[in-house]
């Protein structure tokens, strides 16, 4: 897969080619569907698919602040679109300057004069342009124009939720790792580097690796999980039981990510993991007493290991 940095990274001669657009942050199953159409009517017109994203977040650009929890890091979500089969990656920068493009000349400089659209493939509810002002039908408007098509990727939908980022979002938010898995067709990964932390996991016999995230990352809800453990460069992941939170029995006020890995002894300071998150096991409790809180570490433990099998 080709990876470009801006959509004037489309090298000369470049022919025609199927284009999708979106942040698709967490490449769901939704998103999965629509990058899929888009490869798969690429092949029959004998086309390159071309997936356009957006960095950074758009809403942080336009509402400052509001940049919303992220699903996927930028490396990561590579990764996941180029397992779709997609021939190019262009990643837009998305600068106040960019945000202000007006829909028609978005299409223009976009779509026409740099990636050469045959056909563009977008979700029923695609918005494009300053202020979102474009929509689908003023996309297939402006396609009749230019000569390219235009087609609808309909949302994707089960038990009546409708698989969305935001509901993936609230999700992981809540603690609902399962049902963010089935959104997404594969665990909620969280991603970091190992830093040192206080040590008492250790001192209480299950010492845990303590991961810095991305400042926006998607830390699911408070309390216990069955996660694999990703180390770079190793094939197999390691069975952990991670806690979210602020270490209540010991008053703790900063919020953690913490994994003892299961039958491992090795060192992963300054390691960057992965953690899978399979299963939520159990509410952030207090303790007043080091003994039951050990006793409950072991459980959580066991528990982790029967879930992970």
């Amino acid at each position: 897969m080709q990876r470009w940095r801006g959509y004037e990274a489309a090298p000369g001669g470049w022919g025609r080619s199927v284009v999708t657009i979106g942040v698709f942050d967490g490449v769901h199953k939704g998103h999965q569907a629509t990058i899929g159409h888009t490869v798969a009517r690429a092949r029959e017109l004998g086309v390159k698919s071309v997936v356009v994203t957006f960095d950074p977040h758009p809403a942080e650009v336009v509402r400052p602040g509001s940049h919303p929890a992220v699903l996927t890091e930028p490396a990561r979500k590579a990764e996941l679109i180029e397992a779709l089969g997609v021939d190019v990656l262009c990643v837009v920068p998305f600068t106040p300057e960019f945000s202000r493009l007006p829909a028609e000349q978005f299409v223009h400089d976009v779509l026409v004069e740099h990636l050469h659209a045959a056909l563009v493939v977008v979700g029923d509810n695609f918005r494009f342009g300053h202020r979102a002002a474009g929509d689908v039908p003023l996309l297939t408007r402006l396609g009749r124009t230019f000569g390219f098509g235009v087609e609808g990727a309909p949302l994707v939908a089960e038990a009546g939720t409708v698989f969305s980022s935001t509901y993936i979002r609230s999700c992981v938010d809540a603690g609902d790792v399962g049902a963010a898995a089935a959104a997404l067709g594969r665990p909620h990964r969280l991603e970091g580097v190992v830093v040192r932390g206080d040590q008492r996991g250790r001192e209480l016999g299950y010492p845990t690796a303590n991961l810095l995230c991305h400042r926006y990352a998607a830390v699911p809800a408070d309390g216990v999980y069955a996660a694999r453990l990703i180390r770079r460069g190793h094939r197999d992941p390691l069975a952990a039981a991670v806690s979210v939170g602020t270490n209540p029995t010991f008053s703790g006020r900063e919020r953690r990510v913490e994994a003892y890995a299961l039958d491992f002894s090795g060192d992963l300071y300054g390691e960057r993991l992965a953690l899978d998150f399979v299963a939520h096991l159990r509410e952030q409790r207090r303790y007043d007493a080091i003994e039951p809180l050990v006793a409950q570490i072991a459980e959580d433990v066991e528990r982790t290991r029967r879930v992970l099998g």
